[in-house]
């Protein structure tokens, strides 16, 4: 076991990253806290360079990015070079920058150390520096670097401890607010919690008269051992003028303070609601007021709004899109079957539930659905996405039983089945389409006209058909097993109706119809007697009443404690029943004490060994709950009232040994919240084996693929291991079985038991029915009774045939035969087994075709933090409140009417309050959309941020404010070229940004073609925002300012070429917005352009073919420059002061590029002049120097802008540092030993952290070299 060595602060900055590395790589070194002076084995390492890690005895690898670099999972150090790289540079970022400034802030504030005020004032303006930087540079992250937390996250983190407990109080937090969400999202990881414990985030921040530490000592916090480090000297004594000053500048601080503490409380009172309206105003908030009769084309005439407002753009196009029939596969077309060369795509949705509203996954599933149809449809494929709803039969029955007794104060049983049943087809028809207005709502490109219901004629006939087909096959069959029974419903419910509540240990939980809570997670242990012996055997149990279902003990039979027990019984001590000891492989011996109770009619384990050995199976709980076949006192008890009395009984008897916590899985019914109960029922069950077999082979084959491949293990393993699937259902709402009990009055026909198969008989009807029971016992029909089976089919019966079952099947149709067998199943993994292999199953078997080719499996929507959603947490988010914004109180308004208990609700409150401080504000369907398609690459689960979704609404205001600016530069009479393609006098700019949206369709194309959607949303925000809105058009305005009318020409037909091929690639993602855009440009050409971007063919790579590597790479190097100059501008605040800029380049080709370019530099880089020096010729003295790369260095003359005595004194701080740090690293690699027993990882990272410090080194020394040359 490895060894770590650690400072005597045991919440010392460095100690925290190393103990959260060491969580996340799942090893858990020895800790050893070192005091002071303390020498290691190893006398080259002292305490300064703790913490140290020894792998071997006499082998140490110290500092905390080496330390937790080796502790740390290879997740953590990145999955790329790249990624590695940005890691080791947020680490580097967060030792030498932002933890000196945040202990400095922070220890000022507490009164830890003294300071001199003018180092106090650099510290916090050095501290909101770097908060600004990581603002936004998590603007549009979730995490610092890709999509997980990194060592870079543990690092920064960290190092922000401090302010963030003693500082940042929660009026700084709102200047921060995406730095704040990224920590706090860090800090509530499981493996950061461990460490850290529970962090509580700054109330008020320490002031005059506030909280003051009287000592050092009295402080345990992060980094104190970091600022001791840091030679804070006291500066000489001051002159009186200088006093004077700082005393009005103090007296001017006091002043602003209290303005602050006024506006403050003035916030904190009345006038609050003020300062949410000027919030939601500064989103700019525009309305469409131009009277507009649903159908008709939005009025393009007015003016452009001066911000993007989602309530403006998003109004009256979706009716049109509708009214046009531009979703129908029709369209363009005489008719379906007309052959189409460019292909067919079709696509059945998910049929939602009919009791159902919008929920993230619903909207997570439509936005990658509709980008999918969207794309194909603008490609002229023959494109149909098929909409419908499911009758969900529990869900449906239970709302409207709960609405029955609501107003009525009647059970369905009251009514009667049909008076039932036309209710409830009463509340489908009034609130049913509740569901198909939210899909509306989310821009979704669905053909209404072909909606279909899982309870109209045409697909209750399919489910019929398919049913006694199957039945006549023997694929069908009756059967008397274990199901999983609601005793609240009366029913069977499907594995996927049952949630896994995972307990702990010892714990009460609440239960439908008993008035006190039900103790679960304890094991208790009681004796059976040994018939005619003194003998006992102990068992255990977790429900122990059903131990009046006992009809055996199971023993292994290689245990040696009970090989003389073989063929013995023992008593029962209530029943008096004679209980067998058998034989069974499956009782594990080292469990227990190696003996199991056997109840074959209420345990799935229990069951196989009771049809193994021939065992009785005795039902002692009924369909209520209650207990039957059981002695008095139990008969007729509930089910856990018997759970105490049994017990009780037990202890009376002498017989109970002990009760102890058990963790366990508690089943529970996710519609009723009951604990599920295993019942023995007779039901109808579908044969699966043949059918998996061949759904199984399919995909082995490649003749249906599973996108993303890592679920095809899950997919064979349920397709290998497969059980008969359970179709019965105690409801009245769904599809009638159509199956009927025979009786036959003729006496050479014996009576015939419910669950005999032989029995029953299905039909299209009664008379077909009683026809068939003739036949087949051989009698006249007058002579047969039928009973119709009063239960329905499982609601995943029904949603298995939609595939074929929407196009009329069995009967032929055209759409059946142009749409049948589908395109793609797009859809959720967590509904893999129960319905996409149910689907391929029944297809392949009813069809003989696979439903479709391919299925494309989506994550499942979590939280910001990991969390699942969960109404008790307060993080399940209705996507319209992300669309339309919702303030905090109306997000706690949704919670009281729900169904939550008080505490639950109060904890859902917090759980808001924490997350929306200020409710969610107005993000519109296109940024919604975009976002989640932009989620989708984080594996299995998505951690879904709404501030990231506010990012993306801040994207579509840039896009918006672009178009706004290129229209007005391409002018009103503007006539674009009849043809995309280049005319030949473009500029070195024009071609470039040509090369970039070439190169963005390309990636598009790629993307969308391997399901990569945040390869795509990437590829088109880079471009729009990076490419064309950056560079391009800020290399535009010039042209357009400027004489030559030519190069302007030119210019806004590239210009044009971005604009309208960057919205057609953005317009899957984004309908709403790009249409708006679409429609205010000109048309290449009135008459043949089509009328709508959604039908607009999509941009391809052979008309966009016009990449060119060698100018990407060319520009690249420019913007390098530009870069260079502007983070020289950054670091010496010129916000607008323009400065002459010299480029001194190493050789003449780097030279001739740049002078090309000059002009583009100059405008990107707000210089004054760029001037290219000649080798050998010097910058004038007093420039700032920064590297661009290693052919071209910038030299930005600041002399007489900048103060630079107080630059020199900066610079001379951070040349101490960087020695200090190069002399440690170098006297740890030239130790003897570094090659041979430090770790090839870790050799790499202090390589390239000595070459970032030696770099950075020499740009000091430049830097300050150049300064005194300006005094």
């Amino acid at each position: 076991m490895p060894t770590l060595y650690l400072s005597p602060d045991p919440n010392n900055f460095q100690n925290l990253c190393v103990l959260i590395a060491a969580r996340y790589g799942h090893q858990k070194p020895k800790v050893v806290e070192l005091p002071p002076d303390t020498e290691l084995g190893n006398p080259s390492f002292s305490l300064a360079k703790l913490p140290a890690l020894e792998t071997q005895a006499g082998v140490y690898v110290s500092g905390p990015a080496a330390v937790s670099y080796l502790l740390s999972s290879d997740v953590m150090r990145g999955q790329s070079p790249e990624a590695g790289a940005l890691i080791r540079q947020w680490i580097s970022y967060a030792e030498l920058e932002i933890a000196p400034a945040a202990c400095a802030v922070a220890f000022s504030a507490l009164g830890v150390c003294k300071q001199s005020k003018q180092v106090t004032d650099r510290a916090v303006a050095e501290l909101q520096k770097l908060l600004g930087v990581l603002q936004n540079h998590l603007k549009l992250r979730t995490y610092l670097v890709g999509e997980t937390v990194t060592l870079a996250d543990v690092t920064v983190a960290c190092s922000l401890l401090l302010p963030y407990k003693y500082v940042l109080d929660q009026a700084l937090r709102t200047s921060y607010t995406n730095v704040t969400r990224w920590f706090e999202t860090c800090i509530n990881q499981p493996e950061f919690q461990a460490v850290l414990g529970p962090v509580k985030l700054c109330d008020q921040a320490p002031g005059v008269g506030g909280p003051k530490l009287e000592s050092k000592e009295s402080v345990a916090h992060p980094a104190t051992e970091l600022l001791e480090q840091r030679e804070l000297t006291e500066p000489p004594p001051k002159s009186a003028s200088q006093l004077k000053k700082e005393a009005k500048k103090k007296e001017k601080l006091e002043k602003f303070q209290q303005k602050k503490e006024k506006s403050q409380q003035q916030q904190q009172g009345e006038k609050k609601p003020k300062v949410e309206k000027k919030e939601k105003k500064d989103l700019g908030v525009i309305t469409y007021d131009v009277p507009t009769q649903p159908g008709e084309k939005k009025d393009m005439t007015g003016s452009m709004p001066d911000s993007y407002s989602p309530q403006y753009v998003e109004a009256a196009w979706y009716p049109w899109w509708e009214k046009q029939g531009f979703f129908k596969p029709e369209y363009g077309r005489c008719n379906v079957s007309e052959p189409n060369p460019k292909g067919l795509f079709m696509m059945c949705i998910p049929p939602p539930n009919v009791t159902g509203s919008l929920h993230l996954g619903h909207a997570l599933t439509n936005a990658i659905q509709d980008s999918l149809t969207r794309w194909h449809r603008m490609r002229g494929e023959t494109t149909l996405w098929n909409p419908g709803c499911d009758h969900a039969g529990i869900a449906t029955q239970v709302v409207v039983e709960k609405k029955l007794w609501k107003e009525q104060g009647k059970t369905r049983h009251d009514l009667g089945r049909e008076a039932f049943i036309e209710a409830v087809w009463k509340w489908k028809n009034e609130k049913g389409d509740r569901i198909y207005h939210q899909l509306k709502k989310l821009g979704s490109s669905l053909d209404w006209e072909r909606a279909c219901f899982t309870m109209d004629p045409k697909l209750s006939y399919a489910v019929q058909e398919a049913f006694i087909r199957l039945h006549e096959e023997g694929v069908i069959y009756r059967s008397k097993r274990l199901v999983n029974w609601s005793c609240t419903l009366n029913s069977a419910i499907s594995d996927i109706e049952v949630d896994k509540k995972e307990l702990t240990g010892r714990t009460f939980l609440p239960v439908p119809g008993y008035k006190e809570k039900v103790e679960f997670g304890v094991l208790v242990s009681f004796a059976y007697k040994v018939q005619s012996s003194d003998e006992e055997v102990v068992v255990a149990t977790t429900r122990i009443e059903t131990m009046l279902g006992d009809t055996a003990v199971a023993i292994h039979p290689q245990d040696p404690r009970y090989q003389h027990l073989h063929g013995q019984n023992v008593l029962h001590p209530f029943t008096g029943r004679l209980l067998p000891v058998v034989c069974d492989d499956f009782v594990d011996m080292e469990f227990g004490t190696g003996a199991v109770k056997i109840t074959p009619a209420h345990d799935q384990n229990d069951y196989e060994v009771g049809l193994r050995h021939g065992l009785d199976f005795v039902s002692i709980i009924d369909e209520n709950g209650c207990l039957v076949n059981v002695p008095p006192p139990f008969l007729g008890m509930k089910r856990f009232d018997a759970r105490r009395a049994v017990l009780e009984a037990l202890k009376n008897k002498g017989l109970f040994r002990e009760v102890k916590d058990n963790p366990m899985v508690v089943p529970v019914c996710s519609r009723s919240k009951d604990v599920v109960e295993p019942l023995l029922k007779p039901q109808w069950y579908v044969r699966c084996d043949t059918m998996a077999r061949g759904a199984a082979e399919a995909v082995r084959r490649g003749d249906l693929r599973i996108v993303p491949d890592f679920h095809l293990k899950t997919w064979f393993s349920w397709m290998d291991n497969i059980r008969d699937w359970c179709i019965s259902r105690q409801l009245w709402w769904g599809h009638r079985i159509p199956a009927y009990f025979v009786i036959v009055d003729d006496p050479s026909v014996p009576p015939g038991d419910d669950t005999d198969g032989k029995y029953w008989v299905s039909g299209r009807s009664e008379q077909e029915a009683q026809e068939k029971a003739s036949k087949l016992f051989k009698v006249t029909p007058d002579k047969i009774t039928l009973r119709q089976d009063e239960d329905v089919l499982d609601t995943w019966f029904s949603s298995g045939l939609f595939p074929f079952s929407i196009f009329g099947w069995p009967n032929l149709s055209e759409d059946l035969q142009v749409f049948y067998p589908g395109t793609l199943l797009e859809t959720g993994h967590d509904i893999l087994f129960f319905w996409v292999a149910r689907m391929v199953m029944l297809g392949l078997k009813l069809t003989g075709k696979l439903p479709f080719r391919e299925v494309y499996l989506h994550a499942v929507v979590r939280d910001a933090h990991g969390r699942k959603m969960s109404k008790s947490l307060g993080n399940v988010i209705d996507p319209l409140d992300v669309i339309a914004g919702i303030t905090l109180e109306g997000l706690h308004a949704q919670l009281l009417d729900s169904n939550l208990d008080p505490a639950e609700t109060e904890r859902a409150k917090q759980g808001q309050k924490a997350d929306y401080p200020n409710g969610i504000p107005e993000c519109g369907t296109d940024a919604l959309r975009f976002a989640l398609c932009a989620y989708t690459s984080q594996g299995r689960d998505i951690n879904l941020d709404v501030n990231r979704i506010l990012g993306y609404r801040h994207f579509c205001n840039k896009l918006w404010n672009a178009t706004k600016f290129a229209i007005r530069g391409l002018g009103d009479g503007f006539q674009p070229q009849h043809s995309p393609e280049p005319s030949g006098s473009e500029s070195l700019i024009d071609l470039w940004i040509l090369s970039r949206l070439s190169h963005a369709v390309e990636l598009c194309d790629v993307g969308f073609q391997a399901y990569d959607f945040p390869g795509i949303t990437t590829a088109i925000y880079n471009f729009w925002l990076y490419e064309l809105c950056d560079v391009y058009l800020e290399c535009l305005k010039p042209v357009f300012a400027g004489p030559d009318e030519a190069a302007t020409q030119t210019a806004r037909n590239v210009l044009y070429t971005c604009l309208d091929a960057g919205l057609r690639l953005l317009s899957p993602f984004m309908p709403f917005v790009t249409e708006e855009l679409y429609q205010r440009l000109p048309r290449r050409s009135f008459s043949s352009d089509p009328p709508s971007i959604c039908v607009t063919p999509y941009p391809n790579r052979e008309q966009y073919h016009w990449r060119n590597e060698g100018l990407d790479s060319t520009v690249d190097f420019i913007l390098s420059v530009v870069r260079a100059v502007r983070s020289l501008r950054a670091d010496y605040n010129l916000t607008k002061t323009k400065a002459d800029c010299y480029l001194q380049c190493l050789d003449s080709e780097t030279a001739e590029a740049v002078t090309r370019c000059s002009e583009y530099i100059r405008t990107l880089s707000s210089s004054m002049q760029v001037l290219v020096l000649t080798p050998g010729k010097a910058p004038p003295p007093g420039c700032a120097v920064a590297i661009a790369s290693d052919k071209c260095t910038v030299h930005l003359l600041l002399k007489g802008l900048i103060d630079a005595e107080k630059e020199i004194s900066k610079l001379a701080g951070k040349k101490a540092e960087l020695q200090k740090q190069i002399l440690r690293l170098r006297e740890r690699m030239d130790s003897p030993d570094y090659a041979a027993k430090v770790p090839t990882k870790v050799q790499e990272a202090d390589t390239a952290k000595l070459r970032q410090s030696e770099t950075e080194l020499q740009k000091a020394e430049e830097a300050i070299k150049n300064f005194k040359k300006m005094i």
